[in-house]
């Protein structure tokens, strides 16, 4: 379903570099592609959060992180970001919204999706022009446990088998391609969507079509639950209490997974 939006400014999804002045000072948000970083980074994070802001990381529904009640941010305070290692790229840094099925490569799934998830944003990096989308626009990538499916995506996958997935643009399926081939298509269609956008955010809101509008896969799963909290396969999802990571989840020396039920799945 196609829904024709007109837009009379741009977004205003804050970034490290563009936050967003609330009335408890500023909040800067840092996109983790697939929910992923390391304790070390987190630590590092908590401790940027206590010299500038409130002291709390928080998370977002789209599993990305944020901290907030900082004084207006000066290159001192994103320097201070960048040195935590979760803002890799200044130019693209509101482009990189890639979510994953948290799992994927754990326990469970079709297809590990990590390795899809870094090229993708690779690519997206890559390419200077794909700096100008807007900071709402999210990929949705679904190992084909179905645990995202009904996540809205502007564009996006579902893995049918450990190499193979069906692309989704906007509301609609598309193509089955090669699981490898998938991060190259997915950012052709994210140029495809700057080539015909004027003030959109979003592809539904786009009055054609990106590419040819295809039958769902019978493949394809069923939508699954949110990932419960406490022990599951693959590691532990500790709750974040008021959207709130607790600060000895940062103690250890392995990888997290920020998921978007606010948790983090702490691999066994």
């Amino acid at each position: 379903m196609i829904r024709v939006t007109t837009r009379t400014r741009p977004d205003r999804c804050p970034g490290a570099l563009r936050p967003w002045r609330a009335d408890d000072g500023d909040l800067v948000r840092l996109r983790l592609p697939g929910g992923r970083l390391t304790a070390s980074s987190l630590r590092a994070l908590h401790e940027v959060a206590t010299t500038y802001g409130d002291g709390r990381v928080r998370l977002t529904r789209r599993a990305n992180l944020q901290v907030r009640g900082l004084p207006p941010v000066t290159d001192e305070i994103v320097a201070a970001f960048e040195s935590t290692g979760l803002l890799p790229s200044r130019t693209h840094e509101l482009t990189r919204n890639l979510m994953a099925s948290p799992q994927t490569g754990l326990a469970g799934g079709r297809a590990d999706l990590r390795p899809v998830v870094a090229e993708l944003d690779r690519l997206l990096c890559a390419d200077p022009a794909l700096a100008a989308l807007p900071g709402r626009f999210l990929f949705v990538l679904d190992d084909g446990r179905g645990d995202l499916l009904d996540r809205t995506a502007d564009l996006g996958l579902v893995a049918l088998d450990p190499s193979s997935a069906q692309l989704r643009i906007g509301d609609a399926w598309a193509e089955v391609v090669a699981l490898a081939d998938a991060p190259a298509r997915l950012v052709g269609l994210a140029t495809a969507f700057l080539a015909a956008r004027t003030s959109e955010w979003h592809v539904s809101e786009l009055p054609g079509s990106l590419a040819p509008a295809a039958s769902a896969d019978p493949r394809v799963p069923a939508p699954a639950p949110p990932l419960p909290y406490g022990a599951v396969p693959g590691g532990e999802h500790v709750p974040a209490v008021d959207g709130v990571i607790a600060p000895d989840l940062s103690l250890g020396a392995g990888d997290l997974v920020v998921t978007p039920w606010r948790g983090v799945l702490v691999p066994a």
